[in-house]
């Protein structure tokens, strides 16, 4: 019996009337070796010999089951079958092709290759779009009164099919990658690449959408009978595949989240200069992975703002804080407005939370006790100028606030009713800002004496911190003083001056040092340093700050060259300050006496110590360094600062009596214009110049009253106490209260500063592990974040690269991972790498945290190292149409099971972070394919599922990309993993080989 080909043996069995097993014994011996069932389109083949009439050919479908129940055809083929049929009037047929359907539909699985899974996910695609072909048809039959009961019989049977396919989470899974593969074959056919063989005819996403039109065109034929409400719940189902991976609810149990007031704390009293962007970002992340709804989002960051203004300490503190409140937060709230906010309205949001705030009675009547006037109306102002309220929105909430007032306190007491209130001014100082920079701009050299003018007035009060906070708030800050050093600059042309015009020089060369000093004390020295500059030329004041002026760790060598200069010019103004009765002032090089003074009082103290000058002397000298120009005691002190850490205890009087005698201001007729005001300026600067080194050596020196605050936040460790029993105490009381506070902050900050990231990151961690009580445990997470805060990168690096690690791979620390601790650790490591990972590209690192040792790329290479295969072998391994079989199934080799999305994205590896990231993934995947299973492999299960859980849709660029594809087959083996939601979350489907390795852990689900 001699077989041509396959059309010919179904014939032939139909003819003889073959049961269904002797037809499947009779095809195996006359095919017996070589192609599959599949390639030779056997469920094809079957079909279309059973579909020849008007009603299906009984016999040839019963073959067709049989190959189905026994696996000679895979369910990809059949149903890419079924779908090609399309004679809907055929009433029968269409019946017995839908029961075909349903004998897998609802369980169909896939254990082969990846290229076989890929071909389900197709031809489930393939399938629904005939699916929701056949119930279009039906649905329009139904308008025909004579079919109507027939048509709505069959369009019934449809859409029980729909249904079914839909409800299963695992079908839907796998139509998402076939629409993900299908847009990218369209892509790649636009482009005119792609695989040659890719010609063949899939379905796309579009055919579904418009057979969704015309269905939806159609039902309205039905009326609002039970049909249309099944159609309809399957409609909607389809819609939701592309976003299945994007829906995450909200958190609504929960009214306080402490990490967005401590971000926000943090911010407001370290960070006043930064850019808002950052910010911003960070708040967005908190807001996403905390799942924050956006009314109490906004709630906390003002809860915050006023809790920052009610505790911050009194003078520039208070100002920079009212500034940050006032006119940096409407900003960043602009800025919150441009995310994508869902079907929802961000300014409905403010006002809602505005609402709420209402509420909190009690901290805005203190708010406004603090700030002496009605913190809450101000704030609505600006924020219906930003566009974040609307007019009708402000002026209820203002009327309510009103209302609320008339029965708190009364907070017009007779001593501060005459104090301006700091909100106010600080309102009015931002377009001062503004002006005073266009007057800055103008040529000095036309009318020194009206710059000089406009300088003085800002000197006067607290003119000079509010205008300084105002534009440190609204980012004018730097702009600002590089035109004070453009102006220190101008000083320094001296041609042909008069007697007249001298006084005015060494004003705005005096005025414009002391600002920059002040400046620089108050929001740090990089907002100084100029970039870069073109000409190469650094200029006076930056040269002068970065070598001579004391800072906090910064410690000088008062014998460097820079304090040592022309000895001509040391002569020539040490016998200046000596002889002449005051200083003069025309044809004066301000610049160069600036930095010729330390060498000159280094003179002066050798010539006091031997006995040749005497005190009366001394008392003459200081008084011509401070009598005309405050900067020259400045610079003095400075010097004199560096000098006395470097002298023994009997050597020190001298050198620190001349600082007090420098610091005492001089009261005679004699001085130059606004003397009063520049004397309180050069008192502050001076003051925190010696801070330092009046604690080391135990020295009280009187500044003169100010009327400025002393230096806040300095000097918070208890003396006597081990940093490590400070870092608990603040941690335990901060825990107990559930809040950061800014005291709190610093402590952190100095504390994380004098242990180091290690030290500070370990302690922190261990303390997490102690907590045993579920809720502390997740407080404690949402604290720590915020703390990490202070340096996010270089303690997430440790964190991940150190001290996971430690805890994973040693056996007698795998007790402290267990629930709820470990749990709690999983998800700060989870939330500080998704932080880190999103920001470490963009964000520079601000001057608090240079300060800190920088951790090198070489620190993190000595970990175990990666295994960097050359990039020819990698390219080989993906261009290979086997990856799966190679990549997928041999653990042993290095190369393959490490391969991840980060390697095909090219992600570079000599990045610290990356690195850490890598690694760590490498011994999560080790971790869940070891023999052993413990509290480690529990931990590594919650850290997967915190990642799944704090993600956008689709991982492309996040941190699961350095996940190994091997380890998703290891991952769905753990029972809460083992969902498609899960699969689709973890993988890259981006990629082609992300989608193969997706869709076979799917199909074997």
């Amino acid at each position: 019996m001699k077989v041509v080909n396959l059309k010919q043996a179904i014939l032939q069995a139909w003819k003889e009337r073959w049961s269904d097993y002797q037809w499947a014994i009779n095809m195996k011996r006359f095919f017996p070796r070589g192609a599959t069932w599949d390639i030779l389109n056997l469920a094809e083949a079957l079909l279309e010999q059973a579909m020849i009439g008007p009603s299906p050919n009984p016999l040839i479908l019963s073959y067709l089951k049989y190959a189905i129940s026994s696996q000679m055809v895979s369910y990809s083929t059949v149903l890419m079958a079924i779908s090609k049929f399309d004679d809907f009037s055929r009433d029968l047929c269409v019946q017995s092709l839908l029961e075909i359907m349903d004998m897998f539909c609802d369980r169909l699985s896939c254990h082969g290759k990846a290229e076989e899974c890929i071909s389900l996910c197709r031809a489930l695609l393939s399938a629904l779009t005939w699916l929701l072909r056949c119930a279009t048809f039906y649905a329009e039959k139904v308008k025909d009164p004579l079919e109507q009961a027939a048509a709505e019989n069959q369009l019934k049977m449809c859409l029980e099919r729909l249904e079914k396919v839909l409800s299963s989470t695992k079908n839907r899974a796998l139509i998402h990658i076939a629409k993900l593969e299908g847009d990218l074959r369209l892509c790649q056919a636009g482009l005119g690449v792609g695989p040659a063989g890719s010609t063949q005819i899939t379905t796309s996403w579009s055919t579904v959408e418009q057979s969704l039109v015309k269905l939806g065109e159609n039902l309205n034929n039905l009326g609002s009978s039970p049909l249309r409400s099944q159609a309809d719940d399957c409609v909607s189902l389809i819609k939701s595949i592309p976003t299945m991976l994007s829906v995450h609810s909200e958190q609504l149990n929960k009214t306080g989240f402490p990490t967005v007031h401590a971000v926000v704390l943090l911010e407001g009293t370290m960070n006043l200069t930064g850019e808002t962007q950052p910010l911003v970002e960070q708040l967005m992340m908190v807001k996403r992975m905390q799942r924050i709804p956006s009314p109490l989002f906004v709630l906390e960051i003002w809860k915050a703002c006023f809790v920052g203004l009610i505790e911050c300490p009194e003078g520039t503190e208070e100002l920079k804080w009212t500034a940050f409140t006032f006119l940096k937060m409407p900003q960043v709230l602009v800025k919150l407005k441009k995310y994508p906010q869902g079907d929802k309205d961000f300014t409905e949001d403010v006002n809602s939370a505005f609402e709420f705030l209402l509420k909190l009675t009690p901290l805005l009547d203190k708010a406004d006790q603090r700030c002496n006037c009605n913190c809450m109306s101000l704030l609505l102002q600006e924020c219906s100028k930003q566009g974040l309220l609307s007019e009708a929105n402000m002026n209820n909430l203002i009327d309510k606030r009103a209302a609320d007032k008339e029965n708190s306190p009364s907070l017009k007491s007779a001593e501060n009713a005459n104090i301006q209130p700091n909100p106010g001014l600080i309102l009015r100082a931002e377009p001062t800002v503004t002006n005073i920079l266009k007057t800055m701009d103008a040529d000095h050299s036309k009318s020194p004496e009206g710059l000089l003018g406009v300088l003085g007035h800002m000197l006067s009060g607290k003119s000079l911190d509010l205008l300084l906070a105002a534009a440190a708030a609204t980012g004018k800050l730097k702009s600002f003083a590089r035109k004070f050093v453009k102006l220190n600059e101008f000083t320094k042309q001296i041609t042909g001056e008069i007697s007249k015009s001298g006084p005015v020089r060494a004003l705005l060369f005096d005025i414009s040092f002391l600002m920059l000093c002040h400046v620089a004390q108050t929001y740090g020295s990089e907002v100084i340093l100029s970039d870069s500059n073109p000409s190469g030329e650094v200029p006076f004041f930056e040269t002068w700050m970065l070598t001579c002026m004391p800072e906090e760790g910064k410690i000088l060598n008062p014998d460097h060259p820079c304090f040592r200069p022309d000895s001509t010019k040391v002569e020539s103004l040490v016998a200046l300050l000596n002889n002449s009765s005051e200083m003069k002032l025309v044809q004066m090089k301000w610049h160069e006496v600036c930095l010729s003074i330390s060498a000159a009082i280094l003179e002066i103290l050798n010539a006091w110590e031997n006995g040749v000058l005497t005190f009366e002397s001394i008392q003459k000298i200081t008084e011509n360094i401070k009598g005309k120009v405050c900067s020259m005691a400045v610079c003095a002190v400075a010097w004199l600062v560096a000098h006395v850490r470097m002298l023994g205890l009997d050597e020190r009087e001298k050198s620190l009596q001349m600082i007090r005698q420098l610091a005492t201001p001089l009261y005679g007729e004699n001085t130059l214009q606004f003397y009063n005001e520049r004397v309180v300026i050069m008192s502050s600067i001076l003051e925190h110049m010696c801070a330092d080194v009046l604690q080391q050596t135990a020295t009280q020196i009187k500044f003169p009253s100010t009327g400025m605050d002393t230096i806040p936040y300095w000097n918070l460790l208890p003396p006597k106490k081990p940093i490590k029993e400070v870092l608990t105490s603040v941690f335990t009381k901060v825990l107990e209260k559930g809040w950061v506070d800014s005291r709190s902050i610093h402590i952190f900050d100095t504390l994380l500063h004098m242990g180091g990231v290690y030290w500070f990151c370990n302690n922190l961690v261990k303390e997490l592990l102690k907590e045993t009580r579920k809720e502390h445990t997740l407080r404690a997470v949402e604290l720590l974040y915020a703390i990490f805060c202070l340096d996010m990168h270089q303690l997430t690096l440790t964190l991940l690269g150190h001290i996971l690690p430690n805890l994973l791979t040693d056996s007698s620390k795998w007790h402290t991972l267990m629930d709820p601790p470990g749990k709690a650790l999983a998800k700060l490591s989870v939330w500080c790498a998704l932080s880190s990972y999103s920001s470490h590209s963009k964000v520079q690192a601000s001057a608090r945290q240079k300060k800190r040792h920088r951790e090198d790329i070489e620190d993190y290479i000595s970990l175990f190292p990666l295994d960097d295969t050359q990039p020819s072998k990698l390219m080989r391994l993906l261009s290979s149409n086997e990856e799966d079989s190679n990549i997928l199934s041999s653990p042993n080799r290095s190369m393959s099971s490490s391969l991840s999305a980060s390697q095909l994205h090219t992600v570079s590896m000599r990045d610290p972070l990356n690195r850490v990231l890598a690694n760590l993934f490498l011994l999560i995947s080790s971790i869940l394919g070891a023999k052993t299973a413990g509290t480690h492999t529990q931990f590594v299960q919650w850290f997967m599922e915190e990642c799944v859980e704090c993600l956008e849709q689709g991982s492309r660029g996040s941190i699961l990309q350095f996940m190994p594809f091997t380890m998703v087959s290891e991952l769905v083996k753990v029972s809460t993993m083992s969902s498609p939601k899960i699969v689709l979350a973890i993988t890259d489907l981006s990629l082609p080989l992300g989608r193969r390795v997706a869709a076979k852990a799917i199909a074997a689900l």
